[in-house]
């Protein structure tokens, strides 16, 4: 758990959707939690090398950054919809991400490193925060 493909879908999607709804993109405490990403475009290609050149039972994970701190997420987020970046505490995180609120607390890193030697995967898409940088993700979702 912990890494996002980016692409304008999933868990970015949703907490522009709370975004919006609360009128703050917020991060909790000093925001340095971090997220591992991947766009979506490079996970599909990490998949397709699993399959054509993995070991059975082997596990390769689809990290192209390894750790984007959440508030320069939450801060992409606020810039895109024209809203103000706020601090909540732990406290006040419940109320404002609702059951998202323990994803975005954890602290996330990880790596690809040993994918990167073992199946020669090279991340080529831009990252998380240049992604978010899309009207896409603040479409309004139904």
């Amino acid at each position: 758990m912990g890494v996002f493909v980016t692409g304008a879908t999933g868990w970015v999607v949703g907490s522009a959707d709370i975004a919006r709804s609360q009128g703050i993109s917020a991060y909790i405490d000093d925001g340095r939690n971090h997220r591992p990403a991947v766009h979506r475009l490079d996970a599909a290609r990490l998949y397709r090398l699993a399959l054509e050149k993995g070991v059975a039972g082997a596990r390769y994970h689809a990290v192209a950054e390894a750790g984007v701190p959440f508030k320069d997420i939450a801060g992409a987020i606020g810039q895109g919809l024209n809203i103000p970046i706020v601090s909540k505490s732990a406290a006040e995180a419940e109320a404002h991400f609702g059951m998202f609120a323990r994803f975005a607390k954890i602290d996330v890193r990880a790596s690809s490193q040993q994918t990167r030697v073992r199946l020669g995967w090279v991340p080529e898409e831009k990252g998380l925060i240049a992604d978010i940088d899309q009207p896409r993700y603040f479409e309004v979702t139904k």
